[in-house]
């Protein structure tokens, strides 16, 4: 959510940023009904003040003038209820539009109306080149016996799956690894809970944009499909202080999304489940674009390192215009090399949103001269089971056994294969 005040002064870059990410919004109307709700509230609060004046009068005053000033409370009594009424109706329509109003996009963003647009601004690696017939990650773990998707699918329906064995343990090894990596870049680890109140999708974008993807308990709260959500919450209603900032989270959840517009891509595998175990990172920081830019840099800086260091060959894409979220400032996605596909899959998304979020989680900071907002990025740390699909691809071997990368190992008894069960 955007200041009302910055988009009363910034109509025209409001409406630039929203072609920008193409889509259709009217600010036009906005300041209409932004306008009528300024003026009932004034009018609304001028009836209010009256009413109290003429209720302090009527205990002193004589009993021809207490009928008057009864007779003229009734009358601003009516009138203020009926605008108050006109005002809550107004303010309703003034808080749905001001929830689709999209944020500004940077100016580094490229123009483009969807993901063929996209731009690719970084490279790294050496795709393998394998003296051997390839096989995809599904024939390589069901070989080995690291997953079960047949009785996943039994269990949960479509696209479920039980990891087992050796498929366990590398997970296992990634998170722990994982978690040894990212320890030594100053986060303050988290495991957030899964479900989480319905109104903080909203604080995030999630809502309404992804409702088709997001679970529901039958208490009609939600299951995030990211810790995002919950660690945003974790501050919303806070002041914090500004020697605190920046707050760098490293957060693991379990995560479950609905896959509802995907139903014909990834059906098999691993790529692309409903019910997944991500490490996120999440940073609140000043509200201050120079810290907010060099902090998402350094987040997305982050996941390339991780998966330099266990060797994965991956592209670097700039989030174009008409494919940036509504919420977003800019947006990376980072894509490794997938060798049964021949192309890059996404292994992370790292975004930063200036005060887009916090206003809507009123999370601020004292800076010692007034309240600010401060503002909110984010990056995905690793994301399992998909991060086991790169690994055991790029590291099969010509008799179905998986090289296990180097810095893997330790986690993993200090085993450098994994084979068949004999």
């Amino acid at each position: 959510m955007l200041d009302i005040k910055f988009i009363r002064e910034n109509k025209d870059l409001i409406t630039a940023g929203a072609q920008k990410k193409h889509i259709d919004f009217d600010v036009e109307a906005l300041l209409v009904t932004d306008e009528k709700r300024r003026s009932l509230q004034t009018s609304v609060e001028a009836k209010k003040a009256k009413q109290n004046e003429v209720s302090t009068k009527i205990p002193i005053a004589t009993p021809e003038e207490r009928q008057s000033l009864i007779e003229e409370m009734q009358v601003v009594k009516a009138e203020f209820q009926k605008e108050d009424e006109e005002l809550k109706e107004v303010m309703k329509e003034w808080h749905t539009t001001m929830l689709q109003v999209p944020n500004i996009p940077d100016m580094s963003v490229p123009d483009g109306t969807g993901e063929e647009d996209n731009k690719v601004v970084h490279e790294w690696g050496t795709k393998p080149d394998f003296q051997f017939p390839i096989k995809d990650h599904i024939e390589l773990m069901l070989n080995l016996d690291m997953v079960d998707f047949e009785r996943g699918t039994k269990t949960h329906g479509f696209r479920g799956y039980f990891l087992k064995g050796d498929g366990v343990e590398l997970s296992w090894a990634v998170w722990n690894y994982a978690r040894s990596f990212y320890g030594q870049k100053n986060f303050i680890p988290f495991i957030a809970p899964a479900i989480v109140k319905r109104e903080f999708f909203y604080g995030t974008g999630h809502l309404p944009k992804d409702a088709e993807d997001i679970y529901k308990t039958q208490d009609d709260d939600l299951l995030a499909g990211t810790s995002e959500v919950p660690m945003m919450a974790y501050h919303s209603d806070e002041i914090l202080k500004a020697e605190e900032l920046p707050k760098r989270f490293l957060v693991f959840s379990p995560c479950y999304r609905r896959e509802a517009g995907s139903y014909s891509k990834d059906t098999k595998g691993l790529i692309r489940v409903q019910e997944f175990n991500k490490l996120e990172q999440v940073i609140l920081c000043k509200a201050d674009h120079a810290e907010s830019d060099q902090l998402f840099e350094e987040i997305n800086r982050n996941y390339e390192e991780f998966i330099e260091s266990i060797g994965l060959p991956y592209h670097r894409l700039l989030i174009c215009g008409g494919d940036l979220g509504a919420s977003k400032v800019k947006q990376y996605d980072t894509e490794i090399w997938l060798p049964s596909q021949s192309a890059y899959r996404e292994g992370s998304s790292a975004s930063y949103f200036h005060d887009f979020q916090t206003r809507r989680f009123n999370t601020r900071y004292d800076d010692g001269e007034k309240k600010r907002y401060v503002h909110s990025l984010n990056c995905t740390a690793v994301a399992t089971p998909r991060f086991l699909a790169f690994i055991v691809e790029h590291y099969q071997n010509a008799d179905g056994s998986i090289t296990i990368p180097a810095p893997l190992r330790p986690y993993m008894g200090g085993r450098e294969f994994i084979g068949p069960k004999h």
